[in-house]
């Protein structure tokens, strides 16, 4: 049945049938046609993968980042951070990746993070005289923040497929984001040096004060949200409907820049959104009953264990896979189909789970950024209004930069689990 699973969702995956629905084609094929199992078993499993009080999390900071960018929240965050670095020569580059920081430390999605600032950076960069397909690259690049920095969506997925602390993974989530935003930082501050851009990056920019005062009430945001969870005062799911108020009473009463004509829009985009997730996640819990039925994960872990003799090259080996797999593969999917079979075989091995899911995030947060099928790539090209062949020869430098931060965050656990280590 496995055989007969995989090649169907090879051949479903490569006539471009979306990716919830080839594996649910998939799984029913094995079923009718290789198991003796009930087709009742497809909506019953697909109801279980979703019947998760954590998963109640994935809406609320959907639509808290949809309110966001309607509320006029984005834009203060953009004005503050152009505040902190605007006055470099790339300033307005590297505000780029300190307000997606700011951004993602409520939003929890890299999608909603490229739009909502892509919409005011991308074009603001242009006006710089950056071209149209750096300005691009920076945005799909910097927006993996999205899904590194808590709260976050895929951080949410893992723990739920392996049962590993939310609030473990969350406060594990800090320091590869910090690591991978610096990183960033540094690396546009040289290469605008070096390549003469961001000349005229001091033009429009508010003193720190100013914008620090007109922000102030925004930046609260995550502050609450964060401190919330790690105060104790509320969980990870809680703290999504805590987003959602809190955007609705700034947006709406503070800002005044959020109008009842606006909701149902935002409401509706929000649903759409949440329901193509939930429909992976449904889909990827009847692929993953199916395949710890076979017992493939018990075949995959015996053989892993036989063929790399230590951590290293099991954490390399994973590494690439999740390389070519984040390419091709929607996040939530992959997560929710590889975690299960591969986080025991690293518990085997020593590694932490929660070490081993921010590896796994970091990695495929990569493919969302580079092609055929980076959600952020196509998001920023939609924003930019460019080909993505344009913006090719740009991204392989911010590739290479967040593969470096990869490398340590596996073999340095400390950049992960120090923190965790310390409030646990």
């Amino acid at each position: 049945m496995n055989a007969a699973i995989g090649l169907s969702l090879i051949l479903f995956f490569a006539l471009g049938v979306p990716i919830a629905v080839s594996i649910v084609l998939a799984s029913v094929i094995g079923i009718e046609f290789f198991s003796r199992l009930p087709l009742l078993l497809v909506p019953q499993q697909m109801f279980v993968g979703i019947d998760k009080f954590p998963l109640m999390a994935i809406p609320f900071f959907i639509l808290a980042g949809n309110l966001m960018a309607a509320g006029g929240i984005s834009r203060r965050l953009v004005d503050l951070a152009k505040s902190v670095v605007g006055g470099l020569q790339g300033g307005l580059a590297m505000t780029c990746v300190l307000t997606c920081m700011l951004f993602a430390a409520v939003s929890g999605s890299s999608v909603a993070t490229t739009f909502a600032i892509g919409s005011i950076l991308i074009p603001a960069m242009v006006k710089h005289d950056y071209p149209r397909p750096l300005a691009a690259a920076i945005q799909a690049s910097s927006a993996e923040l999205g899904v590194l920095i808590p709260p976050s969506i895929p951080l949410i997925l893992y723990g739920v497929s392996t049962d590993t602390s939310i609030g473990k993974l969350f406060i594990a989530g800090i320091g590869p984001g910090l690591l991978i935003g610096g990183s960033l930082l540094l690396f546009l501050y040289l290469f605008c040096k070096i390549r003469g851009y961001g000349l005229r990056d001091r033009e429009e920019r508010s003193a720190f004060p100013v914008a620090l005062r007109r922000a102030w009430v925004a930046l609260l945001m995550p502050m609450v949200v964060i401190g919330g969870i790690y105060g104790g005062v509320f969980t990870p799911t809680e703290a999504s409907a805590v987003a959602v108020v809190y955007a609705l009473i700034v947006g709406g009463l503070v800002y005044r820049e959020l109008s009842l004509a606006e909701l149902w829009p935002i409401l509706r985009h929000s649903v759409v959104s949440t329901a193509a997730v939930m429909l992976i996640i449904a889909a990827a819990a009847l692929f993953s009953f199916l395949i710890s039925r076979t017992g493939l994960p018990r075949e995959v872990a015996g053989w892993v264990t036989q063929v790399f003799d230590s951590p290293i090259a099991f954490l390399l080996a994973v590494n690439v896979m999740l390389l070519v797999v984040g390419m091709f593969i929607e996040t939530s999917a992959a997560i929710l189909v590889l975690a299960p079979i591969f986080t025991p075989i690293a518990v085997q091995y020593g590694i932490d789970p929660v070490h081993f899911g921010l590896i796994i995030v970091v990695n495929l947060a990569l493919g969302m950024f580079t092609p055929p099928l980076g959600v952020n790539l196509f998001a920023a090209c939609a924003v930019a209004r460019l080909p993505i062949d344009q913006l090719l020869p740009w991204l392989l430098r911010f590739v290479l930069v967040v593969l470096a931060c990869l490398l340590a965050i596996t073999y340095l656990p400390w950049i992960s689990m120090g923190l965790v280590e310390l409030l646990y």
